[in-house]
């Protein structure tokens, strides 16, 4: 049986993408009896099939971005960025295979040669998330058919259209199409994929509440692969300081960027007392300033809406939860279109809230608390079950360099944004933002495993010790 799936443009509410959802059987049968061919392929061509599918990205640079804007309600600038990573995250998905999965051999004696080479693991299923849904799943579809694998890709059921676009890129450019491909689908189609005998491993990038699930579905199974890149409570501290206003944009950018909808945005501020008043009235003021429009709008706008109603109901029923529980508002959570999901950025100061809540609030929802010392900063910011990205603005290079020693996060930046991590490094966290198997320039390590070996031209052995006399 299969169901109708629907996409709409979260700005305006019309209908973007009318589909079915897929059958996994079929999808898992196709990847399965095309494998063998594709990972016998010399490694320098499968390398040359994503260069050509970068040059199709290329060609369709403004028609992919225009539809991740009108399909997530990102600004068209912020959707162009999306595509730029699109396309070089294939050369640093080469560079990659070659320095982490390269092969080695070194002289073992009067035992042989030795020899460490990699082999892919078969099928692996990609599940996508909404807020990326080019650059993120691209980030482990490339890495993955480098490595000799073939992929099943699940968009979000939030981003089908963007999903379809993606996939037909990669055949444009040759890659075949039982080698890489889109399988639609809601819940029930993720669950039967991740759970499907002929699945070699998942990669997954979304909700810790997902991934969650998806850890407990394969813990039977250790013998599949699993990739779980998942989201973060993440924390910023704002320590000693002149550059007011710097830091300030440091702050929006972290928190407000992309409607908040990034995995690494800033959901936590933690400011030194002494600096409180002056950052956070710097802070609001600019968020005032804001632009909050449709991908389209003129002036561009800072931030478009979150991805629907639903996500947006969630952020005002948190915000007046952190009200009811003792929060101070400094900026309103406001809904300027009761029919679209359009939020306002909201700041809203929990230090003597009697409750604060340890969850992935996805949205342009900032809290903020005031602490005394810098030993009490590190320790609100690791109060946490999530460990994605920290960040500290202001302080010196030594308190810098005890903070990044004492917090527990996969990315820890000094005076930059929590947001824009580079696909050159790797990405991931701990707690319930991963589990150790960070993406970007480490997605190679988990699509293709090591082999070991040791080799001879011709046999040779002889047992010198527990023989009987001949």
């Amino acid at each position: 049986m299969t169901d109708e799936l629907v996409s709409f443009q979260p700005a305006t509410g019309e209908e973007l993408w009318r589909g079915r959802e897929g059958d996994v059987d079929a999808a898992v049968e196709r990847a399965r009896r095309a494998w063998p061919a594709w990972a016998t392929q010399p490694s320098a061509t499968r390398m040359e099939l994503v260069r050509r599918f970068a040059n199709e990205v290329r060609k369709d640079a403004e028609e992919l971005a225009a539809l991740i804007a009108r399909e997530t309600g990102k600004p068209l600038w912020e959707a162009r960025t999306e595509v730029d990573s699109v396309v070089a995250k294939v050369e640093i998905s080469i560079r990659a295979f070659a320095e982490r999965t390269g092969q080695r051999k070194f002289d073992n004696g009067l035992q042989g040669t030795a020899a460490v080479r990699h082999k892919p693991h078969g099928v692996l299923a990609v599940l996508g998330p909404y807020n990326f849904p080019a650059h993120l799943p691209n980030g482990h579809i490339v890495p993955a058919l480098v490595a000799g694998n073939t992929v099943i890709f699940k968009p979000s059921e939030k981003t089908p259209a963007v999903g379809e676009k993606l996939v037909s890129l990669f055949h444009r450019a040759g890659v075949p199409t039982s080698v890489v491909q889109v399988l639609q689908g809601g819940a029930r189609i993720g669950q039967g994929l991740v759970g499907h005998e002929g699945i070699d491993g998942v990669l997954f990038t979304g909700s810790a509440h997902v991934g969650t699930a998806i850890h407990r579905q394969l813990a039977p199974r250790p013998d599949k692969i699993v990739a779980l890149e998942m989201g973060g409570n993440n924390p910023l501290v704002v320590w000693d300081t002149p550059k007011i206003a710097d830091a300030a944009a440091l702050i929006v950018q972290s928190a407000f960027l992309s409607a908040g909808q990034r995995c690494t945005a800033a959901r936590r501020l933690i400011v030194k007392d002494s600096l409180f008043d002056s950052v956070i009235g710097a802070v609001k003021k600019l968020a005032d300033r804001l632009i909050v429009g449709a991908p389209f709008d003129e002036p561009a706008p800072f931030m478009g809406p979150v991805i629907d109603m639903t996500a947006a109901d969630t952020l005002t029923e948190s915000f007046l939860y952190l009200l009811g529980h003792g929060a101070r508002p400094i900026k309103h959570l406001q809904r300027p279109r009761p029919d679209l999901p359009f939020v306002s950025p909201a700041i809203i100061e929990v230090t003597a809230a009697t409750e604060r809540l340890d969850v992935e609030l996805f949205g342009p929802l900032l809290q903020v608390m005031r602490v005394d010392d810098f030993d009490q900063a590190i320790a609100q910011a690791n109060a946490t079950r999530f460990g994605l990205a920290a960040g500290l603005i202001g302080g010196s290079p030594e308190q810098y360099e005890y903070f990044w020693a004492g917090v527990r996060a996969g990315i820890v930046n000094w005076n930059r944004p929590t947001t824009g991590a580079s696909s050159a490094a790797p990405f991931g966290g701990i707690g319930l933002s991963g589990n150790h198997r960070p993406s970007a320039f480490y997605a190679a390590d988990y699509c293709a495993f090591p082999v070991a070996s040791m080799e001879m031209e011709q046999p040779r052995a002889q047992i010198g010790v527990g023989l009987k006399d001949d």
